[in-house]
């Protein structure tokens, strides 16, 4: 998919994040480049401290950068807004309402009417397979259904850019397996915008369309590798000769730092 042929859904131009560290400057990020097409699924890898975190951060308008600056729909970025869900490890539920409650609460702040908000939120439940669950208290759910909930959650408000830091960093192996298959089942129902930052090589592989790797100090983009394996993807394309190809690309990009 290309991300040259139109206007980008999200475009960082030449952005620089420097923070004031013990009296001294550091450099999150520095200059960097990344245009994104809509409905692109783009993954972020690389080392702790090259910038993964503070790039979504600045794209969810949660911090402001030092230089450059960042275009979503071709508006620069100012402050949070309803066009970009963030999910983040952490499930940040209310462990007092129920899934669909959890789900609602954003549509019950932005005013929609309680009508609405039942049939949105009925549709995502049932999008991310928690219809049985949806009046479950969140205590009483596994690691992976509290996740499928937070994106849920983000889904309902309709975004047009998904925006998730490590979502499935703190789950067992197999459940996030099945999470990442989940989440491109979603994905493929409801075309989002996706930037997934992750640690993970075999996961920024499997999910995405491009793998962004970086690299720190500063923190910079060094590669941008196509990832051309069709959908959906299965157990089998972990498998394939070419996923192994892509992966072995990436992984040495990110482990071999210049």
């Amino acid at each position: 998919m290309s991300s040259t042929t139109q206007q980008p859904k999200i475009d960082f131009q030449d952005v620089t994040r420097v923070y004031e560290v013990n009296k001294s400057e550091f450099y999150a990020v520095n200059g960097v480049n990344l245009a994104v097409a809509d409905g692109e699924f783009i993954t972020i890898v690389g080392p702790s401290g090259c910038g993964k975190s503070t790039l979504l951060n600045l794209a969810a308008g949660l911090d402001d950068p030092s230089a450059g600056q960042v275009l979503v729909d071709g508006l620069a970025v100012k402050g949070p807004g309803p066009d970009r869900g963030v999910i983040f490890q952490q499930y940040a539920l209310f462990p007092w309402l129920t899934v669909r409650k959890n789900v609602e609460f954003g549509l019950k702040v932005a005013k929609v009417s309680a009508t609405e908000r039942r049939h949105r939120a009925q549709e995502v439940i049932e999008l991310v397979g928690l219809t049985d669950f949806a009046e479950s208290l969140p205590k009483t759910l596994s690691g992976g259904m509290k996740q499928r909930c937070a994106i849920a959650r983000a889904y309902a408000a309709n975004p047009n850019l998904l925006l998730m830091d490590e979502p499935f960093g703190a789950l067992d192996a197999l459940t996030r397996v099945r999470m990442q298959e989940q989440l491109l089942e979603t994905w493929s129902k409801q075309r989002r915008t996706v930037l997934f930052i992750t640690h993970d090589v075999d996961e920024s592989v499997y999910l995405a369309n491009r793998v962004v790797v970086m690299a720190a100090r500063p923190g910079r983009i060094k590669e941008v590798i196509e990832v051309p394996l069709p959908y959906p993807r299965t157990e089998e394309t972990r498998l394939s000769p070419a996923f192994v190809e892509i992966r072995n690309r990436v992984w040495h990009a990110v482990y071999h730092q210049e």
